[in-house]
Formats: C-alpha cells, sequence, structure tokens
C-alpha cells in the first residue's frame, strides 16, 4: 500500500498520474490519451461505447455484445439470478447453466439493465431552486427540483432518470436511461471456476478466473435488437497495448475533506469491518448446518467476505501515517491558496468548518440511523418495510415523498417488491435474529427502542414469532397489501406479524431521519458544494469527479507491475490454472475443466492486468481495445487497488480482467456454447 502515498488527489489533469480518472462521457480527456497513446478518441466511437455499455440497477457493469441483446457481465453480478433459478434437485451456482437455444433462456427474477441515452447539464436550475436557502428548506427544495426534473424526463417506464450529483455538487447532469427488466439468463460456469481461488486469491493477482456470465435483454417477449454493441477482439490484448473501461464505478472519495476522511479511518470503516466479519463468522456456521442451508446463503456470504476485503484495504490506506499526512498537507496547501484571496476566503473557507461540525453530529447519530431507520434483517422484512412505508409515501406529492419512493424509482422498487425468487423461513430467521441481536448490543438493553421491539422475548424468539406469522414470501399476497394502498396495510397488520412489527418500528425510523435530513445532510451537501466551486474556481474543471455509480470511462493500456521486488507479468495463461489446482477448495478445477484439458489451447491468455483506473461497481465493466472491440471483461483488482477509493497511484493499482480469448476458448471447447461463440464472432467457426 505504499505506493498509494504518491498519489495526488486534488490534482488537475496537467498533475494526475498517468492513465489516472474514472471520466464522465461527456468531459473525457481526448487530449491526454492521444499524447500519451497516439489515439483519436472521436465523438462517434464515445458514442457507440457509451451505448453498448450498460449498468445492473442492483450494482454492476455490463455490456451488449451482439445485435441480438446478449449482455456480457460477471458470475459474481448474476450470482443472485443463478442462485434464484436454482433448487434444490438443481443447483446452478454449482454446476452452471447453459441455454442451448432461445426458448431455454430463463427469466432473472430482480435483474435490470440501463442504458444511457442522454447526459443534460441541469445545475442552473439545481442551484436556482435551493438559492438562499439553508438547512431543512434546503434539503426539500434540492429533492424537491431532483423529483420533478426526474418525474418530467422519465415519460415512461421504459425510461429511467436520474439527476446525478457530480463533484459533490458542482454540477448537476441528468442522466436519462433505457430500463430493461425482463433480463433472461444463458449462460454461467460453475462456481469453482468463477471463483477460483475462493478468498485467499480474492484481490489478488496473478488469477486464474472464469468470472462470466451472459444474459439477454428482452423486448415485447423476444430478443432485443440493438443498433449499439462492441464487436469481439480476434486477438485479444497484448502487453503494452491500450485499453479502455467503460462501466459504472460505485462510489469514491478522493474528495472528501481531511475531517470525513477521520471519521471514516476511525468510526466507520472499523465498525462495519467488525459487523461484517461477525456475520461472516456466522454465516460460515448456517452453511455448515447441511447442503441446502449453505446452497441458498452461499451468495450473501460471497457478498460478505468481498466487502470485508474490500474495506479492508480502504483502511489500511488511510491508516498508513505518511498518506494521511499528505491529505492533511494537501487541504492545507489549498486553503492557504482560498486564504489569499479575500473574496474566495469569505465564501468558501467557513464550509471547511461546517462539515466538519456536520460529520461529527452524523458521528453521534450513527447507531440510531443504523438499527432504526436502517433497520433491515432478510426478504420478509425488507418487504414489509416497503409495503408500510410505500403506502404512506406514495399518498403524496411526488417532489415531497422520500426519494427512495419517487416515480422515478417507483419501477425498479416494484420489480424487487413482486420478485418472485423464493424465501427460505430458516435463513430469514437466521438473519432477522443476527440483526436483533446486533441492535440489542449496540443500542444497549435498557434503550427504549429496544425494549419496544422485544418486550421480554429473545432475539432468536421474536424473529421465529415474525417469520412464521407472515405470509409475505407469497406475491400475490404482497400485490394485493400494496395496491391496496393504507387501508391494506392496516388490514394486513391484524394477522401479519411482519407487517404489524414494520408498523410498529416506522415512525422511530423516521424520526430519526428526520434529523439527520434537516440537520446534518442539508450542511453536509450544500458545503460541499461549496468546496467543489472553490475548487474550480482555484483548478478549473477539468479533471473528473469522484465515482457515482454512473457510467464513466477509463483509460490505460495492459501492464504489469513490481511488488516486494518481483516483476508481476500481466498475464497468466489457462495452463497456469492447471499448475495452480490442488484439487481441493478452492483450488478444485471442475470436471468440465479436467475433462477438457486435452482439447485446450493451454497457452490461451486467462486474466490480465491493466492500469485502467477502476472501483468496486467496476464489476463486469468490458475492456476494451482502440477498435472498440472486447479484449477483456474486468472482475476485480489487485490488493493494491483498494486503496483507489482515496487514490490512484499507476505504478501499482491494476485492474484484474478475463482475457477475450480465454473466454471464447473455454465457451468452444469446455462448455460446447458454439451458439454463444457464434453470436459473439459471427462468421468465425
Amino acid at each position: 500500500m505504499k505506493r498509494l502515498l504518491l498519489a495526488t488527489l486534488l490534482a488537475a489533469p496537467a498533475l494526475a498520474g498517468a492513465d489516472e480518472g474514472m471520466w464522465t462521457f461527456n468531459n473525457f480527456p481526448r487530449a491526454a490519451v492521444e499524447k500519451a497513446y497516439a489515439f483519436k478518441v472521436t465523438d462517434a466511437w464515445l458514442d457507440n461505447v457509451r451505448l453498448s455499455s450498460v449498468r445492473l440497477a442492483q450494482g454492476c457493469s455490463a455490456s451488449f455484445v451482439s445485435e441480438r441483446g446478449l449482455v456480457m457481465t460477471n458470475h459474481h453480478c448474476a450470482h443472485s439470478c443463478i442462485e434464484q433459478l436454482s433448487t434444490r434437485e438443481k443447483d446452478f451456482v454449482k454446476a452452471g447453466f447453459l441455454a442451448r437455444a432461445d426458448a431455454d433462456e430463463v427469466k432473472c427474477p430482480e435483474l435490470e439493465v440501463n442504458q444511457l441515452v442522454g447526459i443534460t447539464n441541469v445545475t442552473d436550475r439545481m442551484k436556482k431552486a435551493t438559492e438562499g436557502k439553508s438547512g431543512r428548506d434546503f434539503f426539500v427544495a434540492q429533492r424537491g427540483e431532483q423529483a420533478a426534473i426526474e418525474k418530467e424526463c422519465q415519460t415512461s417506464d421504459t425510461l429511467r432518470c436520474e439527476v446525478v450529483s457530480l463533484y459533490r455538487g458542482g454540477i448537476y447532469d441528468l442522466y436519462k436511461y433505457q430500463r430493461y427488466q425482463d433480463i433472461r439468463l444463458v449462460f454461467a460456469p460453475e462456481f469453482a471456476i468463477a471463483f477460483f481461488g475462493g478468498d485467499p486469491d480474492n484481490f489478488m493477482f496473478p488469477r486464474y478466473d472464469l468470472d462470466v456470465a451472459f444474459v439477454r435483454v428482452y423486448e415485447g417477449a423476444k430478443p432485443a435488437r440493438l443498433k449499439n454493441w462492441l464487436r469481439w477482439s480476434a486477438a485479444g490484448a497484448k502487453e503494452g497495448e491500450l485499453t479502455f473501461v467503460s462501466g459504472n464505478p460505485g462510489g469514491t472519495n478522493r474528495k472528501l475533506t481531511v475531517a470525513q476522511l477521520e471519521y471514516q479511518r476511525d468510526t466507520s470503516l472499523p465498525e462495519r469491518m467488525v459487523a461484517l466479519a461477525e456475520l461472516r463468522g456466522k454465516l460460515s456456521e448456517y452453511a455448515r448446518r447441511g447442503e441446502e442451508q449453505a446452497r441458498h446463503s452461499n451468495a450473501t456470504l460471497f457478498y460478505v467476505e468481498n466487502s470485508l476485503k474490500a474495506l479492508t484495504g480502504r483502511l489500511e490506506a488511510l491508516a498508513d501515517p505518511a498518506f494521511f499526512e499528505s491529505k492533511e498537507k494537501a487541504e492545507e496547501e489549498f486553503k492557504a491558496a482560498l486564504a489569499r484571496n479575500p473574496e474566495l476566503a469569505r465564501k468558501f473557507l467557513p464550509s471547511f468548518d461546517a462539515v466538519t461540525k456536520a460529520t461529527a453530529d452524523s458521528k453521534k447519530l450513527r447507531r440510531q440511523l443504523d438499527f432504526k431507520e436502517r433497520f433491515n434483517g432478510g426478504e420478509l422484512m425488507g418487504v414489509a418495510r416497503i409495503l408500510v412505508r410505500g403506502a404512506a409515501e406514495r399518498a403524496k406529492p411526488n417532489p415531497e415523498r422520500l426519494r427512495e419512493y419517487s416515480d422515478a424509482a417507483m419501477p425498479q422498487l416494484t420489480q424487487s417488491l413482486f420478485s418472485p425468487a423464493p424465501v427460505y423461513p430458516e435463513f430469514e430467521t437466521f438473519l432477522l435474529t443476527h440483526v436483533i441481536t446486533r441492535m440489542r448490543e449496540k443500542l444497549g438493553a435498557d434503550d427504549p427502542f429496544v425494549k419496544k421491539v422485544l418486550g421480554q422475548k429473545s432475539p432468536a424468539e421474536l424473529a421465529a414469532e415474525l417469520v412464521k406469522g407472515s405470509g409475505l414470501a407469497d406475491v400475490a399476497t404482497r400485490k394485493k397489501i400494496w395496491e391496496g394502498g393504507q387501508a391494506a396495510v392496516d388490514a394486513a397488520a391484524k394477522t401479519d406479524a411482519m407487517i404489524a412489527f414494520a408498523q410498529l418500528i416506522d415512525a422511530d425510523g423516521r424520526a430519526v431521519r428526520k434529523i439527520y435530513e434537516d440537520t446534518i445532510q442539508p450542511v453536509l451537501v450544500k458545503n460541499q458544494e461549496l468546496i467543489a466551486q472553490a475548487h474550480f474556481a482555484v483548478e478549473g474543471t477539468g479533471t473528473y469527479p469522484d465515482a457515482t455509480f454512473t457510467p464513466r470511462l477509463s483509460y490505460g493500456s495492459v501492464q504489469g507491475y513490481e511488488e516486494d521486488g518481483k516483476k508481476i507479468s500481466p498475464l497468466t495463461t489457462m495452463g497456469g490454472a492447471f499448475e495452480r489446482a490442488t484439487g481441493r477448495e478452492p483450488y478444485a478445477l471442475p470436471k468440465t475443466w479436467l475433462e477438457a484439458k486435452g482439447r485446450l489451447d493451454l497457452t490461451t491468455p486467462f486474466n490480465m492486468a491493466t492500469s485502467n483506473d477502476i472501483i468496486g461497481g467496476n464489476s463486469g465493466s468490458p475492456v476494451i481495445n482502440s477498435r472498440g472491440e472486447v479484449v477483456g471483461l474486468v472482475f476485480d483488482g489487485n490488493i493494491q487497488s483498494l486503496g483507489g477509493d482515496y487514490g490512484f497511484d499507476p505504478a501499482v493499482n491494476r485492474t484484474v480482467a478475463v482475457h477475450s480469448s480465454a473466454l471464447v476458448e473455454a465457451l468452444a471447447k469446455i462448455y460446447g456454447a458454439r451458439r454463444i461463440v457464434d453470436e459473439l464472432k459471427p462468421g468465425k467457426k
């Protein structure tokens, strides 16, 4: 992690390290790319890449790779769909899945694909709505204007419109997406090869993973016909070749103040890591109850382990004294630059103190928010809270609703609410018991809310009572309550224990959320906007904004790096997977691979490292060459990249991807998926 100290976090493009930046499509540094790589990025090239790259609303990236709506993403991004389609008799996570014809493609219960079709700057309108306002008035005006803009844009449920805050409020853009909700599973390999090496190899390199899944977008019950998709590279990428990654990085904190970074370092990250570590241990115990328990808890355990390792890397970066001193020094120098201009000093310097105070206030409120407003344990509890709160929110005018119940958010919310994915009562009871137990531990047994929730019951007794006494596993029941509004919710509360419980805790959650939204969030948002404007005043607007889970494009090349004095090659081979295999988890290759070994070209590049700047959310992103062709599929970063939340060091931060040649080799020679290969590479036999 020491190399991370070289990152210059407040840099304009002239100061940024080579290949640094997750750039918006309407502010891509074409001149820098041309200077570094002698490649001229055109409008037509950018437009095709943007329209061919998509977002999975559940938190990942993907891309269109055929005219017939074929979408490429990671296995771990489609894992929830694969698990939801599995049964005790047919475990597609373990055994893999292949649709040999369109008729065999199975609809994913909850996946949604978003394609960015338009960007409009709405900064002036957003700023005008909040001009002269502060506190709750500022927040209400901002939320109302945001909802109004989105509703004007979203003229049908096939569109998704989002007002996106960039540069922490310095700029507001309206992103207009084409929304696809009929998504069907086409192919997924076995989990053993999609996550070969397991948690020990996670965020490491060299790697040997086939972390891929193919799904298909349907319109009108037929495969969608597309105008834009990424063609497949005939040769794949070689060392030193220019690469682009187009995806949706989830979020970075490179522009936070020192006070906000201190809060993450000293409070937020350690607490989240302890909570995840505890849940990981309990999930491991749950999985040992039996094969079925292991099957339906597999996805949750995977995400918990992945999150824990990612947060560990982030904390290590912030805990490095030299790195943190560089952040402090950069902020001091920036404030000194403002102080030299009386007008800038008067307008912007007080914002740093305001953010510091709001951050301290947020720290005091964090547990109340976590265990009252964000209280959730399992699918049934989540459904109950949506039904209860949704009935009240939908009765309000759109601008006055909580953001997650706005008209713009409704199609995805209802898709999730009415998902036919199976519910496992034993797992629901386990998750809810865990959450209630932690609530009692963190708030204290004498806390009025804890007493209100538990009464005389133990967490396990209450959880079992709630799950057993609920009929919300039935989708038809959910729809009836949702469509019936408040009267239906009140009636259901008399017979459904989970609905009654959600009603019991709703007022407490709303109360603490109101405190946050009245006194803390407006201060943070308003003053972060002012700090962003200060940066524009001093440095200009030519740098990239922090990631916001919106489409971004980064550039780099296939590059190795040096670690502990050893040169790490940027490419592994399929033969290396067999050499690494031990026959024991997590290094056990699937039977399909062992049987196909003699048919494979073992020199085929398998995984590769590139210098592209990415972060969580980029999983499933295509790696593209200068011709706009697919040369890889992002699925991870190396251990050094985990500090990328706060900075980027081009010497060692690496994207890790499946090489396009390995994808075709495996599809054709291991899985017999000739149909997919022909669709990716039409005319190639």
